[in-house]
């Protein structure tokens, strides 16, 4: 280990870390100095097993040699190019490679630098989209409770964590929200796609009556909610919310910030669960998480609607300055490079069954009240503290990173999404050392 890599910071109070409990962190921080595959390392020489690919971000494992030398490469040869008004050939070569991976119809593929932003340019396309079709009266956007589309305020006023939105004044205009599809009393421990609840779809016909159609531009959902707590749709849920806005003309938007590029054991979740979206937000796992970057999916028709009017003007007044930058663009290569060469993104569905049958083993490890799973995706719901909510959970989380494995709390839910190069060995270890973490804690 290098002395760069060894010394501690003498002072952490510059660093406003987010979503920290800064004060607790900075008493007895917990610092990662290197990683490799399915370990990071901490400034003590221990190694901890990542069971939350980094934040669900880092699929094909850390420090990967391809991706790693793609970005060497071309930080040598072209570190940054304006995004507007030009352009670089790695940039054209990485959309056409995401849009033949991409559920068909998804032609086009607008640039961003996180899923924050990948929302907000879904919501702002949505938005636009109606108005070039002389359907500007169509400016409601629709989100679900406890939905999580990032931190952006398009995407704060969208989603449904309290948390991300009491804070921050009264948000964008317009939006509504869909109730969640989280019934423990009826769908508990249950595996992979709950049997109850796909009505609860029937809502967004409810909203459309209150409002009317002709206001409404977008409903966005996560297929999979993952940061509220990996909330899985019901069974034909996601088909019944695509057969309510084809009928009343509304767009739908998917958030796979999170189920994108394999964590379902298919590339998207459009894919896993035969739901076609006319917009998908993606990021985290386009660049495994190494240089930021997001990725919009649209159909066709929806980005021809912006293709008229004289040609040397403008058709979409949007864009970042690090739209489609090089090296990030050089980084989503080799990342899809190393999905195929080594089929990662359908290991989720051949470990799914085994990961299934570990997680499901602590339903009768103490303080669990529910268990999900689906693909390489899972969550342990442990019952709250009276009077303590997320205490409990946070408490796991120390105990665990002492044993050795990093696992990722929302309340009082334990929620895990390892790299996908995760052995059954390593699936063991994680599930053994909750199981022990929870016979420990209070």
């Amino acid at each position: 280990m290098s002395n760069r890599l060894s010394v501690k910071p003498n002072d952490l109070s510059a660093f406003w870390m987010p979503f920290t409990a800064n004060r607790q962190f900075k008493q007895a921080p917990r610092m990662l100095v290197a990683a490799k595959d399915m370990h990071y390392t901490t400034d003590d020489g221990r190694r901890i097993l990542d069971g939350t690919a980094g934040l669900w971000c880092v699929n094909a494992g850390h420090c990967r040699p391809r991706i790693t030398e793609a970005i060497q490469h071309q930080a040598a040869e072209l570190d940054y190019a304006p995004a507007f008004q030009m352009g670089h050939p790695i940039v054209f070569e990485f959309a056409n490679r995401l849009v033949d991976m991409a559920p068909e119809g998804m032609d086009h593929v607008f640039f961003t630098n996180s899923g924050s932003e990948s929302v907000d340019t879904a919501l702002k396309i949505a938005l636009a989209y109606h108005r070039a079709k002389g359907e500007g009266s169509r400016f409601r956007l629709i989100g679900r409770e406890r939905g999580y589309h990032g931190v952006n305020f398009g995407g704060i006023s969208v989603g449904g964590i309290v948390s991300n939105r009491k804070m921050f004044g009264t948000l964008l205009t317009g939006v509504d929200h869909l109730a969640h599809t989280h019934l423990p009393a009826r769908n508990a421990f249950t595996r992979g796609e709950p049997e109850h609840g796909a009505d609860l779809a029937d809502e967004l016909e409810r909203i459309v009556t209150l409002h009317d159609a002709t206001t409404i531009a977008a409903v966005i959902v996560e297929p999979v909610a993952g940061s509220t707590g990996v909330l899985i749709p019901p069974k034909g849920y996601l088909k019944r919310l695509r057969e309510i806005c084809d009928k009343h003309g509304i767009l739908l938007i998917f958030d796979e910030v999170i189920t994108g590029f394999g964590r379902l054991g298919t590339p998207f979740a459009a894919d896993y669960f035969d739901v076609v979206p006319d917009i998908m937000t993606t990021a985290k796992g386009v660049t495994n998480g190494v240089i930021p970057m997001g990725a919009v999916f649209v159909r066709k028709e929806i980005h021809d609607a912006f293709m008229s009017g004289p040609e040397h003007l403008i058709e979409f007044f949007h864009g970042y300055t690090y739209s489609g930058n090089p090296i990030a663009s050089a980084a989503g290569i080799a990342t899809l490079e190393t999905y195929k060469e080594e089929g990662l993104l359908a290991r989720g569905a051949e470990l799914g069954p085994y990961w299934e049958d570990a997680l499901h083993s602590l339903r009768d490890a103490p303080h669990v009240i529910d268990i999900r799973n689906i693909g390489l995706v899972g969550a342990v719901e442990l019952e709250a503290i009276p009077g303590q909510p997320t205490k409990r959970a946070f408490s796991a989380f120390l105990k665990a990173f002492e044993k050795g494995v990093l696992i990722r709390t929302t309340g009082d839910i334990i929620a895990l999404s390892p790299p996908l190069i995760i052995e059954k060995g390593q699936i063991d270890e994680i599930v053994d050392c909750l199981r022990g973490v929870l016979n420990e804690i209070e």
